[in-house]
């Protein structure tokens, strides 16, 4: 094996490395993902969106669902984003739904509906990073490009013995150009998907099954018994927690909902109205004058009761969060002529809602 230096000087490539892993995946790999039967960049785009931060089981489900809604490019780009919000509901990190609506309707603007081959173009549109182009334009235009996601730095930094944060710039630098470096002249998709699978099934962040490794022979990490310390760790911080009042505010078999703004946590989904978009005190500290003057703008109370409070945690930080529940006896108009709707009970499931919200609600 040609060694392979990270640093300053040029990087001596290793056909080797390739071969070995197009071969695995070949015999090995994953074959039969439904993204996986088509060269159909639409459908290769959409699903390497779903999957940034997201299982495969998670994906496949939500997939099929958005396809049979979505099935092409346009249909997506005409549809409203509030329908779009509503098919992604579940799935998490939101940015992606909104990002996943603009590219769409970028590429039918910018390039009649077809994505384009050069991986500088792709990254160029929302929501798609240097990664998730090369991904995008190997799959479907068998372009020779290198990908870098989180699972093939894993791979990486296993396999040649990288040290540092792979999040820092100057790791992450010289992780691309090993990237490049290990390129193949051939069978691109072969091997772009046998990195992918190689992190995702073999080379996992714990459990590691270093025995099923077609690279184990050549893993520094496997040879110094470092596997559970490579990729280096980003250094933890305390998990600050945030706290919020949500009222579940009824009235005749209808649910009352606000607009979320369009940035932020849970971006333009539809949620339960707060007393205080976050406050820092605990929710037992609310007070019922507290909660009876924001009620005032809906109409008049008839009963309140509070739900078990509930946490979720997001990427930074996690939110407690008490329910209220509320009974109206009249409402006004006031609350329509604002960011509010009234949902009926019976429609909640197929509503743009957050995963937490609908569960509350929904009990699933």
């Amino acid at each position: 094996m040609k060694r392979i230096v990270l640093g300053s000087g040029d990087l001596i490539a290793d056909p080797s490395f390739a071969k070995t892993l197009i071969q695995w995946q070949q015999q090995h790999g994953r074959h039969q993902l439904p993204w996986q039967q088509t060269r159909d960049a639409y459908r290769i785009w959409l699903s390497e969106i779903m999957l940034q931060q997201t299982q495969v089981a998670t994906v496949i489900p939500y997939y099929a669902r958005f396809l049979q809604r979505f099935p092409t490019i346009f249909s997506l780009s005409e549809a409203p984003v509030e329908d779009v919000m509503a098919h992604w509901s579940g799935l998490g990190y939101y940015t992606r739904a909104r990002n996943l609506h603009r590219c769409a309707q970028r590429v039918v603007a910018d390039y009649q509906g077809i994505f384009p081959v050069d991986v500088e173009q792709l990254g160029d549109l929302p929501g798609i990073g240097p990664s998730t182009a090369a991904a995008i334009s190997a799959f479907a235009y068998g372009t020779r490009a290198a990908i870098l996601d989180g699972n093939v730095k894993r791979v990486f930094c296993r396999v040649f013995g990288v040290e540092g944060f792979p999040g820092t710039a100057l790791v992450e630098k010289q992780l691309w150009q090993l990237a490049a470096a290990l390129l193949p002249t051939e069978s691109i998709e072969a091997y772009t998907q046998g990195l992918m699978d190689l992190g995702a099934t073999v080379c996992t962040r714990s459990r590691a099954q270093c025995n099923a490794c077609p690279l184990e022979l050549r893993c520094q990490a496997r040879a110094t018994n470092r596997v559970s310390e490579l990729p280096v760790r980003k250094p933890k911080k305390a998990v600050p927690e945030k706290f919020t009042v949500m009222l579940v505010v009824e009235h005749q078999q209808a649910i009352l909902f606000e607009q979320r703004p369009p940035s932020g946590i849970w971006g333009g989904l539809l949620s339960l109205p707060e007393v205080s978009r976050l406050i820092a005190t605990k929710p037992h500290h609310i007070t019922r004058a507290e909660l009876d003057h924001m009620l005032t703008e809906f109409g008049e109370v008839e009963s309140m009761g509070l739900m078990p409070e509930f946490s979720h945690s997001f990427s930074h930080y996690k939110l407690t969060v008490l329910p209220v529940q509320v009974t109206m006896k009249k409402i006004f108009m006031l609350a329509a002529q604002r960011a509010y709707c009234w949902l009926p009970a019976d429609k909640l499931s197929q509503a743009a809602l957050p995963a937490p919200i609908k569960k509350l609600l929904l009990g699933s």
